[in-house]
């Protein structure tokens, strides 16, 4: 994760190979829901961050979005589109007894992280560095209509790849030094839940 770049282009080519990891990510029933933005044009990313730095909440608690988002030379929005799950599992071969199944939780939205985590390998095995970044809801309507996002399509994240600059300000300033991480056992547990 990273929040300072260098400003530096990425081919087209080596964009288009991380994007399409994509197409291999996990779908629910091969839904096939994800969907990404690329956005390339530094006039574009400059009003991106700056209508997330002017709607943010925590706005002045942290480096501004145009260090980061504006310097990385691209940004790729992950959308989902919740209507091509249920279409899928309103098909013969998915109904169970007539009727669409009960999501124990909107898969579209673990999809969309899968996705997004692709992505962010992606961009690594391509020699760049990547940021992943939200967006709060006071932005979300201006952010969608920046970026001509249709209604049906929810944003669950967006990331910034790039050629990775010293990001140590970011760092000073950020959870990554005023908060420890987890120890293993908090986060992992075998066999079952309630085993020591």
């Amino acid at each position: 994760m990273v929040r300072a770049y260098e400003r530096e282009p990425i081919p087209r080519a080596a964009i288009e190979r991380i994007v399409g990891t994509v197409r291999r990510a996990p779908s629910a029933g091969f839904s096939q829901g994800q969907r990404l933005l690329v956005v390339t044009h530094a006039d574009t990313r400059r009003q991106v961050a700056e209508l997330l730095e002017e709607n943010s909440p925590i706005r002045g608690r942290v480096p501004t979005n145009d260090q980061w988002i504006t310097a990385a030379p691209v940004l790729i929005v992950v959308g989902v589109r919740e209507g091509d799950y249920h279409d899928r599992y309103r098909r013969p071969d998915k109904l169970i007894d007539g009727r669409e199944i009960e999501w124990p939780i909107p898969y579209w939205h673990f999809d969309a992280g899968a996705a997004a985590m692709l992505i962010l390998l992606a961009a690594i095995a391509e020699g760049y560095a990547a940021g992943i970044f939200g967006v709060f809801m006071e932005s979300m309507k201006p952010f969608k209509d920046l970026l001509a996002i249709p209604e049906d399509v929810a944003v669950a994240c967006c990331i910034t790849v790039g050629t990775p600059s010293d990001d140590s300000s970011w760092s000073r300033l950020s959870s990554r030094l005023t908060q420890a991480r987890r120890p293993l056992d908090d986060l992992v547990r075998w066999e079952r839940w309630d085993s020591a």
